[in-house]
């Protein structure tokens, strides 16, 4: 099978690691008179279209997020991994905690797979990089190759939930392979922090992803409530032990992308 054109003059591969492959509109020439600035000024700013292509063969499968897949070229086959109904409602009690699909289907075979695009940043991570495995903040799950294990973890203090502006559980991938997040914003604007059994202390939910060996609580930044409040600062996330964290010191709200969504979906009704 011949594939053609998939990359082009105003599309191509920016990134790719291992059998992952990351495809970025550098200009989208599928506009209408009704939206035609409004691309031309996000794609000056990077705000562009990204989509995520994936070659399987028999040493590579891929799980993605559910609905992602937009199409694939090929002998695929795909599995839910469902074994029962008791075991579907289990699987969506686990997506509903994390924010993440109840079910992540596995493609097989050999072939291209496509997923759909996306106005978010794809990151790919290499998890020979991350020995203890990763954990990821809520809703960042977008496909990691077979070989990555994915489980639900539970935060180590309640207080995490309740004050630091997180959920009880998180999804925690390990393993070999690679695995793909959507976020907010691009790889080049996180800031890497090793600890070696030391601490981290963050003000808000900017943590993009942790290696799972790391203790997460939240507390004050003072000894005291008083005193905290007299900080302006209140409550902190903190991340302690010997491992690493990836963070965001600006996080562009969700708005931004429901408002392109809406310029593309807008677009395609005209």
């Amino acid at each position: 099978m011949d594939i053609r054109n998939l990359e082009n003059a105003t599309r191509k591969f920016v990134e790719n690691k291992g059998n992952f492959h990351v495809l970025e509109y550098m200009k989208d020439c599928s506009v209408s008179p009704f939206n035609a600035e409004s691309e031309y000024y996000m794609s000056r700013m990077g705000v562009r279209r990204r989509q995520l292509a994936i070659q399987l063969d028999n040493n590579h499968s891929a799980y993605i997020q559910a609905g992602a897949m937009q199409w694939m070229a090929g002998d695929i086959n795909v599995e839910t991994g469902v074994k029962g109904v008791g075991d579907f409602f289990g699987k969506i009690v686990k997506g509903a905690a994390t924010g993440e699909s109840a079910i992540k289907p596995m493609y097989t075979g050999d072939g291209l797979l496509v997923l759909e695009p996306t106005y978010k940043y794809i990151i790919l991570a290499d998890m020979s990089e991350w020995n203890t495995g990763m954990t990821i903040e809520d809703g960042m799950f977008y496909a990691c190759s077979g070989t990555v294990n994915t489980s639900v973890v539970a935060r180590k203090s309640v207080s995490s939930a309740a004050f630091g502006g997180e959920g009880l559980f998180n999804l925690s991938l390990h393993g070999t392979g690679i695995a793909a997040l959507e976020s907010n914003v691009p790889y080049e604007e996180l800031v890497e922090v090793e600890l070696y059994n030391e601490t981290l202390k963050i003000d808000g939910s900017l943590a993009v992803c942790w290696s799972s060996n790391l203790d997460f609580t939240v507390e004050r930044t003072t000894k005291t409530l008083i005193g905290s409040a007299a900080s302006g600062e209140g409550l902190v996330n903190v991340y302690r032990g010997t491992g690493k964290v990836l963070m965001s010191p600006v996080t562009p709200s969700t708005s931004l992308f429901e408002a392109t969504n809406s310029v593309s979906a807008n677009a395609a009704k005209q």
